[in-house]
């Protein structure tokens, strides 16, 4: 757990005595240390939340650039439901977009959506206490111009689509157990670690290849990048 999530949270155990609803107050904790979470590598700002999905939301979008160019974007959305929701086991949803270019034959390899999926999955593993309820897609873009713009060179790139609910393991649970019950929830679900496995899946997309993930795409001799 960050520093700043700790503060945030100490912050929030502080003011719960004058707020009347202690659900805003838990989401407020969680989506300061989940902004917070976010690398100084990647360039980032707020995104549009959805409002029928559930009661708080927070959002942001980011974009990874190399050379100067953009090689790969995300946006990743925290959903807080007081009441919980069935299908996600849970009060906390996450929900993660990632785009990335890639090359045409890396695009035509049958092979893309099991690599794509397992640079999500892969970070999770290696970052967060726990997940459950997991789902997604991943899907080959093929961007063609027509007309005026019928000379350009047709783009392809990589899209996956998830969401996943946050569990705490069972030290985590029981370290907290004695604790404030909102506050122990989210030290032992550990929002922020969500985050940053979100930010090493772009990574893999971008091709920066974190440790933990594979590569897909083919890299010259001497050279680190696609």
């Amino acid at each position: 757990m960050s520093d700043t999530y700790a503060q945030v949270m100490r912050s929030a155990d502080a003011l719960e005595v004058a707020v009347a609803d202690p659900a805003l107050v838990v989401f407020e904790a969680a989506a300061t240390a989940f902004r917070d979470e976010l690398g100084e590598d990647f360039v980032i700002e707020d995104a549009p939340v959805p409002k029928r999905l559930a009661p708080h939301a927070t959002a942001v979008a980011v974009t990874v650039y190399r050379d100067d160019d953009d090689v790969a974007s995300g946006r990743l959305i925290l959903l807080y439901d007081p009441a919980g929701q069935e299908a996600w086991a849970g009060t906390f949803r996450v929900v993660a977009y990632v785009r990335a270019d890639i090359e045409p034959e890396v695009a035509a390899d049958p092979l893309l959506g099991e690599v794509g999926w397992s640079w999500l999955t892969e970070a999770l593993d290696l970052h967060v206490p726990g997940y459950t309820a997991e789902s997604g897609t991943v899907t080959r873009v093929i961007t063609e111009g027509f007309g005026a713009k019928e000379e350009e060179v047709p783009l392809t790139g990589f899209e996956l689509r998830a969401s996943w609910s946050p569990t705490a393991d069972e030290q985590a649970q029981g370290e907290h157990a004695q604790g404030e019950h909102a506050q122990g929830d989210l030290d032992a679900l550990d929002l922020g670690s969500h985050v940053t496995a979100w930010c090493a899946c772009i990574a893999a997309a971008a091709g920066l290849e974190p440790p933990g993930t594979r590569a897909l795409r083919p890299r010259t001799p001497g050279s680190g990048q696609r």
